[in-house]
């Protein structure tokens, strides 16, 4: 029974969160050495070749505020597809959605000429709710609650609230919400592929 219960724990979930809490006390102690290493900046990027910066910034919030409305989202919505999708599924498309996102991020940067840096985890968190919805219409999902309906509608005031809002990298959400959903759909095809029974 009790081995049931770790494996049933979002530990991927707390990890990641005490991860991004972790860095974000470094941050306020180091002098801003951390951002100036990570941020998505255009420039490193692109013309210093500095690639780790697409996955490094994911970690990194500006401000307390910042870090708090991430987290809440992180641990709670991501606490429940972890469950269903499983540690590993679930571990590796937040960090290809937070790739995602900051590719798109640094697409639209170079195209507008941007040198403004991004930071946060929205972009992976994003790709949460893209794959909650690959799972609620291409899966056998466990969360019977969670309507297609629903996290369209979530996911549609999300997007407005960032584009009425100010300073916040739209083309990170986007980047990672398409990420999570592409990747959930490839997810609930070898789920159901797996799931056929054998001759």
């Amino acid at each position: 029974m009790r081995q049931k219960n770790w494996k049933n724990l979002p530990y991927v979930t707390i990890a990641l969160a005490a991860a991004n809490v972790l860095v974000f006390l470094i941050c306020q102690i180091d002098g801003g050495r951390l951002y100036d290493l990570g941020e998505l900046d255009m420039i490193r990027v692109l013309g210093g070749r500095e690639y780790g910066r697409l996955l490094y910034s994911v970690f990194l919030h500006g401000n307390f505020p910042h870090l708090f409305n991430n987290m809440v989202v992180l641990v709670f919505m991501g606490a429940m597809i972890e469950q269903d999708v499983g540690h590993l599924p679930y571990g590796v498309i937040y960090l290809l959605s937070g790739l995602g996102g900051s590719a798109l991020s640094l697409f639209r940067k170079y195209l507008l000429r941007d040198m403004i840096a991004s930071i946060g985890a929205s972009g992976a968190i994003f790709g949460l709710d893209g794959l909650l919805l690959a799972i609620v219409l291409l899966g056998r999902s466990n969360l019977p609650t969670v309507t297609p309906g629903r996290v369209i509608l979530m996911i549609a005031l999300s997007l407005y609230s960032g584009f009425s809002g100010g300073n916040i990298d739209n083309a990170g959400h986007i980047g990672g919400l398409l990420t999570g959903f592409a990747a959930g759909v490839v997810y609930c095809l070898i789920r159901r592929r797996k799931s056929r029974p054998s001759w």
